[in-house]
């Protein structure tokens, strides 16, 4: 897979943006996919934001790992970055996101209610890559289909104000995404969760990506998904691919036998499942 190159001029705008209005908010909201919570975040936001006040928000939880849910948010936290879990497609904990705002503003709110300041909305940024259901998040804290949304990268063109009742008001932006993938291992895992365009990578090497995930995390699913033998999940990735290709009838097209594999991952007929791993996080 080679180093993906996309790095849209509305994102560029986006970035400049986040930075211009970054002194109207009182807190960044940064939302990542709670599948990838490391390989989802953009690795130039440290440097965009600064000190500003954050809340991790790990969205899409309902498809992730249970289990590595609840580690990526003690690893956050043991890094000084609260985190919550939420679930925006089923409107599932999309509350909490305002009373953990509370909480990590609790002392500027005290200061301000000291100066006679009482009842000020918590003034809020969402930053996030395309795909990690920024939108549908918006939609849910202002209870009306204000946001566009999309299953696909690149719906948010542009940023707005949202007032989620009186507490909490919201700016949106586009989501943005690094010039370059530098670790090839993490274009992979986008590609396979659908955070980049399908246009910009080989389907068979994501797909050689997602097989050899689940032959050492989850092969009993493979197995059973596929109706595999202990020996078929002894075979290397290409030729499991191989195999895979035949039985679903499609001769040699390789191809079209990936694009089925990411689409039963992508959809949950691989069970629950988080590709970032707490062993490979490190922190500067």
């Amino acid at each position: 897979m080679a180093t993906i190159q996309w790095f849209p001029g509305h994102m560029a705008k986006a970035k400049k943006q986040v930075q211009e209005n970054l002194h109207l908010v009182d807190i960044v909201l940064e939302i990542v996919d709670a599948r990838l919570p490391l390989s989802s975040r953009n690795p130039i936001l440290d440097q965009i934001i600064q000190q500003k006040p954050r809340l991790m928000i790990l969205n899409k939880a309902d498809l992730a790992d249970p289990t590595l849910n609840n580690a990526w948010i003690n690893y956050f936290k043991q890094h000084d970055l609260p985190a919550i879990s939420i679930d925006s497609q089923h409107n599932h904990n999309v509350q909490q996101i305002e009373k953990q705002a509370q909480v990590i503003l609790a002392d500027k709110i005290a200061r301000q209610q000291a100066r006679g300041i009482k009842n000020k909305p918590i003034r809020a940024i969402c930053i996030g890559i395309p795909n990690v259901g920024k939108s549908t998040i918006l939609n849910r804290l202002v209870k009306r289909n204000i946001a566009i949304t999309g299953n696909h990268p690149g719906v948010t063109k542009k940023q707005q104000w949202l007032k989620a009742g009186k507490r909490l008001e919201l700016l949106d932006t586009p989501g943005i995404l690094w010039p370059k993938f530098e670790d090839v291992l993490v274009g992979k895992k986008l590609a396979l969760t659908g955070a980049i365009k399908d246009s910009l990578f080989h389907a068979d090497d994501v797909a050689l990506y997602e097989l050899a995930f689940f032959k050492q995390y989850f092969p009993e699913r493979l197995q059973k998904r596929y109706s595999l033998t202990i020996d078929d999940l002894k075979l290397n990735d290409p030729d499991l691919l191989m195999k895979l290709t035949a039985g679903f009838g499609l001769r040699e097209d390789y191809e079209r036998a990936s694009e089925r594999l990411i689409l039963d991952c992508r959809k949950g007929k691989l069970g629950r499942y988080t590709l970032d791993q707490i062993d490979e996080a490190t922190h500067d």
